[in-house]
């Protein structure tokens, strides 16, 4: 985000702040319920969103040196991230080549090479077939090029990894990010660190959860117990990037801006930012640190979340048990969400309701949905 662009959204926020008015689309919306609950759907999303966009796989600080891996399930693929002894780093589908086990268990570690636990052949970790046991009896002429690990594109970019779950895909990752680069670079997430983090499972779908972060109208309700009362009733905005959005919420001390000079402005001493990264990873951006939302969705109705604290690094950072109480603050006051997201999942399914409806106010809910359904033409 350059200065100017910063300058621009809060006079835009002041402006509605004054106004006394919220951000408003031109119509009220709606979204099909089944949508959210068909398992047909789900299918159609898994083949054309999941496989076919890059996903932020991990950040950079979990592969820290030569030899590190990660064994992560992407767009319900096993895959596996390793970062050779250049450093550079790879993605692979985590499955032997000969007959198909599994070739990773362990969550992370470090290692160069990889035995499969059924017949022990071996891969390099920048999956290049190096063993097989009694080769020359049982496998004579055996072309080792043709056994290497099946590759994902994968590319390192603003502090991640990102990963594209198709090994057939011609999809340009780095063009896919170029209209959000920018604020992903202003962001600064390769100076960070995961300080804290929780894995979950949540009976809603993953819409639902992308949904409950980039709106403001919920916030005195569903929070009033925890970060409601900090902030402004229903102020927000948004700006779409390409299939990626930047949503806006300023806090109760948004106003006082009017009272400083213009050049001392800064948006995150008074606002928190929600970047949706499409189509399931989200950032919640404070004002000394960064959350990362990462949703893997299951089926139509549950999703597995990962909650992480980013800290910045460095001499003068904060130590860790002041990370580990704002984690716990994230935390209980997401967890809000995640809870009404089940809730609301429930009441689907039971036919009350055809459709969602998004008000005004609600634009930026509409807008993802618009999103996606550009996203399953463009596959069609």
């Amino acid at each position: 985000m350059d200065r100017n662009t910063e300058l621009a959204l809060i006079d835009e926020l002041l402006g509605l702040d004054a106004a006394r008015s919220a951000y408003l689309d031109e119509t009220v919306t709606r979204a099909p319920v089944a949508h959210y609950i068909d398992d047909p759907h789900f299918a159609d999303e898994t083949r054309a969103i999941f496989r076919r966009h890059p996903a932020m796989a991990a950040h950079h600080s979990e592969l820290p040196d030569p030899g590190s891996f990660l064994r992560k399930q992407i767009a319900g693929l096993p895959c596996l991230l390793t970062r050779d002894r250049f450093g550079t780093v790879h993605a692979f589908l985590n499955v032997c080549r000969h007959r198909g086990a599994r070739l990773v268990d362990e969550d992370s570690g470090c290692k160069h090479l990889f035995a499969c636990p059924y017949h022990a052949w071996t891969w390099t970790n920048q999956g290049e077939l190096r063993g097989i046991p009694q080769e020359k009896q049982g496998f004579p002429g055996l072309n080792r090029a043709e056994y290497g690990l099946r590759r994902l594109p994968c590319v390192e970019r603003f502090g991640w990894i990102w990963v594209t779950p198709d090994p057939d895909d011609d999809c340009d990752i780095d063009s896919f990010l170029a209209p959000i680069a920018p604020d992903l670079d202003w962001l600064s997430m390769t100076d960070m660190r995961i300080a804290h983090s929780d894995d979950f499972t949540c009976a809603a779908n993953w819409k639902l959860l992308i949904e409950g972060g980039i709106e403001a109208y919920h916030f005195r309700v569903a929070h009033a117990e925890t970060i409601g009362p900090y902030f402004p009733d229903n102020l927000s905005t948004y700006q779409t990037f390409g299939a990626h959005m930047r949503s806006v919420l300023p806090r109760i001390t948004f106003g006082e801006l009017r009272d400083q000079p213009r050049e001392q402005w800064e948006i995150r001493a008074h606002a928190n930012m929600v970047y949706t990264l499409f189509p399931t990873s989200q950032f919640l951006v404070q004002s000394d640190h960064i959350v990362w939302i990462q949703l893997t969705p299951i089926n139509a109705g549950e999703t597995q979340i990962r909650l992480s604290t980013l800290a910045p690094t460095g001499p003068d950072a904060q130590p860790d048990d002041h990370w580990a109480r704002n984690h716990a603050i994230t935390r209980r006051t997401l967890r809000e969400d995640f809870d009404i997201g089940a809730s609301i999942q429930s009441g689907l399914t039971s036919g009350a309701n055809s459709d969602l409806t998004f008000g005004r106010f609600e634009g930026a809910l509409n807008r993802f949905a618009t999103t996606l359904q550009q996203a399953f033409q463009t596959e069609t």
